[in-house]
């Protein structure tokens, strides 16, 4: 995934912090924008996760953050619902003026709401999905439950949202109980995901139902079960995007087009410093996530360098036995390798090797199933050394690295 920070202006000049994400190998074949939720910004872990599955699938993602939050402009007391869906179809306008208009809309939280509301009326969007999304805006309201009369008395009040210190004013009230999404939904045919988790305490489950009621089909709803309102867990969010992905490319109309030819056929590509260590691989059509584990400060997303080594070796052990045994038309029925590593010290170093020297030592054991004479098994462990992988580890392999120009 590649990550470009980008700004653009709302419908005040104002200008508004974004990132896009796009894929590691390709253009993206349609893009996507992502609403964060109420009073958070375009870093929350979860949104990350999310827009790491779609791009995964070839979109592309601007994420923001709305007016007066975490790297935009603006005062957050002026804002309100109103400017928030006004916020989106500006991001929607700068893709469409600088990539290609968006065909899909995610939105979490009152983001959703806002993505829903905004997306009713934007001819691009193919698609809208909300997350753990409120069924009208004026639900909010119970976060602040106990300012509202002194915003009501006073015109203003600093309230205490997540832990964080907000100002609200009387206008944002006003706006919140003037719009509605529900009503709007009744007149959209567009294709609807939404997903909302039972556990949820922030925003019950019973906002979903209202929101899948009032829209029409295509509708579809996914269970977040176990996640919290935030999609903390990371395996929650990894999930949304999977879902996602998946969901919209049944309504999306994929442009996908390559990239020109690069000078390999795999590609690995870290992002900033908050993926710490997480990594995109491209490998032809293939996409996976490499990772460390959280022990040694990653977020364990996928396998690491030295388990795709293992991997390397134990497919290519299985399908090289796999081609021995059809060819020799030996019944083999399943192989099964199982593969660590780790590093040794040599027995027999001596001060001229440097003593307490290490080697890698990779130890695999091969569990064959079918019907093999004993002189058939000790003849596939013989294969097994053959494989190509093996003999490019068993002998020196020349690395030749420069930079690209």
């Amino acid at each position: 995934m590649k990550t470009e920070r980008v700004t653009f202006k709302n419908a005040d000049g104002i200008k508004l912090a974004a990132k896009l994400e796009l894929p590691v190998d390709r253009r993206p074949h349609n893009f996507a924008v992502f609403a964060h939720c109420f009073t958070c910004n375009m870093n929350l872990k979860a949104i990350k996760n999310i827009a790491d599955g779609l791009t995964s699938a070839g979109f592309g993602v601007l994420r923001f953050d709305f007016t007066g939050l975490g790297m935009s402009e603006g005062e957050f007391a002026e804002s309100n619902f109103s400017s928030q869906v006004s916020d989106i179809t500006h991001a929607v306008k700068w893709l469409e003026e600088n990539y290609r208009a968006p065909a899909l809309l995610v939105g979490h939280s009152l983001g959703g709401t806002a993505a829903l509301l905004a997306g009713t009326g934007l001819d691009s969007v193919r698609a809208m999905v909300s997350i753990g999304s409120p069924a009208e805006p004026e639900h909010v309201k119970h976060l602040f439950k106990g300012d509202i009369k002194e915003i009501e008395k006073e015109g203003a009040a600093e309230v205490n949202i997540g832990g964080r210190g907000f100002r609200i004013k009387h206008q944002f009230i006003k706006d919140i109980t003037s719009r509605s999404l529900l009503k709007k939904l009744e007149d959209s045919r567009k294709p609807l995901l939404i997903m909302h988790s039972p556990q949820d305490s922030i925003v019950g489950i019973s906002e979903a139902e209202k929101i899948y009621k009032a829209a029409f089909h295509p509708k579809s709803f996914v269970s977040l079960d176990g996640a919290d309102h935030l999609l903390s867990k990371k395996e929650d969010a990894q999930y949304a995007g999977q879902v996602i992905a998946a969901w919209a490319e049944r309504y999306v109309e994929k442009k996908e087009e390559k990239l020109p030819d690069g000078p390999a056929d795999t590609i690995a590509r870290i992002g900033g410093k908050s993926d710490k260590y997480t990594t995109q691989v491209k490998m032809g059509k293939h996409h996976l996530v490499a990772d460390e584990p959280e022990s040694l400060g990653g977020f364990d997303l996928g396998p690491s360098p030295y388990d795709l080594l293992k991997a390397a070796l134990g497919a290519c052990t299985t399908m090289t036995l796999r081609m021995y045994a059809d060819h020799k038309k030996i019944d083999l029925s399943e192989v099964t390798v199982h593969l660590k590593h780790e590093k040794r010290h040599l027995k027999d170093a001596d001060a001229s090797e440097g003593k307490g020297k290490k080697m890698d030592h990779i130890d695999r054991i091969i569990e064959i199933d079918g019907d093999l004479t004993d002189a058939q098994r000790k003849r596939m462990l013989q294969i097994a050394d053959r494989c190509p992988v093996h003999k490019t580890l068993k002998q020196s392999v020349i690395i030749n690295s420069k930079l690209k120009e």
